[in-house]
């Protein structure tokens, strides 16, 4: 995640470069802390935004839902596991053998979808992320230049510092503003699971 802010950053403040030269040197307007450089909580700042939250919500449902599904499949496949070791004593190794793959071939699908699902899941995170904080970095770059910095540090970077370089709180607030038509909207949770193939 920081990988791609930073380089986002550096694309939309090389772009606005001169403005925020120009405007670290006008007189900043009363009640506005100045400072050259300003730090940030990446994480919070996605996490506590109300795009950030829809998105979490969202994937949180879809996780669920997909936990939901993996339950129910598996207590089909024992019971069907269960079936087929009963069934074993009835029948030759020769007939048995060809239904046993049948039955390991099944679960190994199953499996191998799940695991699609749950690297589906980690990628929209991902993806929102990205699309998150693409979004975000012009409305950081304003902020900056309304506080006359030239550089914004992440947190984690950071060994010591005031709170009050920290803008994290007035970019999740002017974030929320600015972006309130584009958070994903959460998906409905009792979305029926899938059944075993």
């Amino acid at each position: 995640m920081l990988g791609r802010f930073a380089a986002a950053s550096c694309l939309a403040l090389a772009a606005a470069g001169g403005a925020v030269v120009a405007n670290a040197q006008q007189t900043a307007p009363p009640q506005v802390f100045q400072s050259s450089v300003l730090t940030l909580n990446q994480q919070r700042l996605f996490e506590d935004s109300a795009f950030g939250k829809a998105s979490l919500i969202r994937l949180e449902a879809d996780s669920r839902t997909l936990q939901a599904e993996i339950r129910k499949i598996e207590s089909d496949l024992e019971i069907e596991e269960r079936m087929l070791t009963e069934r074993r004593a009835t029948l030759s190794p020769a007939e048995f053998m060809p239904i046993a793959a049948a039955f390991d071939e099944k679960v190994e699908k199953i499996r191998k979808a799940w695991s699609a699902k749950d690297r589906d899941l980690k990628r929209q995170r991902e993806a929102d992320q990205q699309k998150f904080f693409e979004s975000a970095v012009p409305i950081l770059a304003e902020l900056m230049q309304e506080m006359g910095a030239l550089m914004l540090i992440d947190q984690g970077s950071v060994i010591l510092s005031l709170d009050r370089v920290d803008i994290t709180q007035a970019a999740i607030e002017r974030i929320n503003e600015q972006l309130a038509t584009s958070a994903p909207a959460p998906t409905d949770p009792a979305q029926p699971a899938e059944t075993a193939p």
